[in-house]
């Protein structure tokens, strides 16, 4: 392995993951059992038009447990060596989506860290690519001051003969 091959920095970014199967069917069953007992009061009492919007509470509440379990699954893969940094995403579905990044030219963005949605992003040449959208505030700061440091780190590396 030459030293343009040897790995500076690698990291892989994950979201934070929702209930697990187990736990988000606890929750969803002790929903549904309290929509059920609502709905029954309001029918008893003779408000039945407010049963419906009971129902569709659940189903809304199904499918947002079903979409953050979907988005759970993505993730970005950071690998820098002396010569590429390179950044992977994987889609929910499996679907990467690479992008082959010269260090050299390279900068990381990220002005304002206490800012909740203040982004970190990697730019070169015009170029901005935005990395760890979903991570923590604590989170993107401290991961952008490991790639400034890995960075700085590949261009100061002994040129490879």
């Amino acid at each position: 392995m030459s030293s343009g091959d040897e790995i500076l920095f690698d990291a892989v970014l994950e979201p934070n993951r929702p209930l697990k199967p187990g736990a988000m069917a606890i929750v969803l069953g002790i929903a549904t059992v309290m929509a059920t007992a609502t709905a029954v009061l309001f029918l008893i009492i003779g408000a039945w038009p407010v049963t419906p919007f009971l129902g569709a509470d659940i189903a809304l509440l199904i499918w947002a447990f079903l979409a953050c379990a979907k988005a759970s699954k993505r993730r970005e893969r950071l690998r820098l060596t002396r010569d590429l940094l390179t950044v992977e995403r994987f889609t929910p579905n499996g679907r990467c989506v690479r992008e082959d990044l010269n260090p050299y030219w390279l900068r990381v963005d990220h002005d304002d860290p206490e800012n909740i949605g203040a982004e970190l992003a990697l730019v070169s040449r015009g170029r901005r690519w935005v990395v760890g959208q979903f991570l923590g505030a604590g989170e993107r700061a401290s991961l952008a001051d490991a790639l400034r440091e890995a960075l700085q780190r590949a261009r100061s590396a002994p040129a490879t003969i």
